[in-house]
């Protein structure tokens, strides 16, 4: 049975695998701060009922209360351990999904897949100057195939040993701004990152969907390009993996090895 996965723009994607479907950083607005979703409808309504939905990390625009409370009453909700005391708001949602908090290396069963949590190299921290620090993760969603959602996360040196085999990988190849600091993968670093993991199939998520108000003229080659670049710079450096540019709400089947 292949994978089946659909981007909804910027992070958030749905990982249909076994029979259950997986939500990755559900972000379900218009407008999450000062970011206005410039491209790709936000997800339908349809979209929102996964049997369970990811947070990789604090981050307003990876965790956002507002989406999450539209899942159904008995989602599983994953969160980095820490989160709940971290962010008030989250805590809010305990009556009505099923929150479990997992560290790098945990696992989880759902439905037919289970949900293992692996660490990412990003800032943990709710704001910039929070007190609260909470490990960032990325997660591999492992039924009939194995697929990598690295949330938000730079190169480091564990990552083939931490993540295993996989056949998709869910790369972040941009960001939400004219530039990308310190832990987060840009589109060259991306398609390093599959020189180490070396997936059957990738897909780019995180760019092309949300800009600061007011910015749309700041170096706007950073918001269109990252797809199109990851595309480039993967086929120069690991060949042997099929790259697949989605368009917002567009889906993919994937063949996973047996």
């Amino acid at each position: 049975m292949p994978v089946e996965i659909t981007w909804w723009g910027h992070a958030t994607a749905t990982v249909r695998d076994s029979g259950t479907t997986v939500l990755t950083d559900p972000l379900f607005t218009r407008r999450c701060a000062h970011l206005r979703r410039r491209r790709g409808p936000v997800p339908p309504v349809w979209a929102r009922s996964p049997d369970a939905a990811l947070v990789s990390h604090l981050h307003a625009d990876h965790l956002h209360p507002r989406s999450l409370a539209r899942l159904p009453r008995g989602t599983v909700l994953v969160v980095p351990r820490g989160a709940l005391r971290a962010v008030r708001p989250l805590r809010r949602l305990a009556g009505r999904l099923e929150l479990c908090e997992l560290a790098a290396g945990e696992k989880l069963p759902v439905g037919g897949v289970t949900v293992r949590a692996v660490p990412a190299l990003h800032d943990g921290r709710r704001l910039p100057f929070g007190a609260h620090r909470v490990p960032a993760l990325g997660y591999v969603v492992e039924g009939e195939g194995r697929t990598y959602y690295a949330g938000d996360t730079d190169l480091f040196e564990s990552m083939e040993r931490e993540t295993g085999p996989v056949d998709v990988a869910l790369l972040p190849v941009g960001g939400w701004g004219p530039r990308l600091g310190h832990g987060h993968l840009n589109a060259e670093r991306a398609a390093e990152a599959l020189v180490r993991l070396r997936p059957r199939s990738a897909v780019p998520v995180h760019y092309g969907t949300y800009w600061p108000v007011g910015m749309t003229g700041v170096r706007p080659h950073e918001f269109h390009a990252p797809g199109d670049e990851f595309v480039r710079h993967a086929a120069r450096l690991a060949p042997s993996v099929r790259v697949h540019r989605l368009r917002h709400g567009e889906s993919v089947l994937l063949a996973v090895r047996g």
